[in-house]
């Protein structure tokens, strides 16, 4: 008697790949979401322009227009001072 080999249904694979899109997004939305829930709410920007490495602090005026792309390197920041250590400059704005 031969035996069959098990395999997962078509219904499990797309369940399996429904978890496995649900889990990455939501470790996006943690990654982009977090650091302000923490209390990191300095944002390291990277210059379009000039490549400068520039951070903004809650008030300033470009603040709220300021959006972070850890794809392209820019990131979160709990203090002026760990920013500065990184290289990073404040906005002058």
């Amino acid at each position: 008697m031969r035996r069959r080999r098990w395999r997962p249904s078509r219904n499990a694979i797309s369940w399996t790949l429904i978890a496995a899109a649900i889990t990455i997004l939501a470790s996006l939305i943690a990654v982009k979401a977090g650091p302000p829930l923490v209390g990191c709410t300095i944002k390291g920007n990277i210059s379009y322009n000039t490549g400068e490495r520039i951070y903004h602090v809650p008030g300033q005026q470009y603040y709220a227009e300021t959006r972070i792309s850890l794809w392209k390197g820019e990131r979160w920041f709990c203090s002026e001072q760990e920013a500065r250590k990184a290289g990073w400059r404040k906005s002058k704005l």
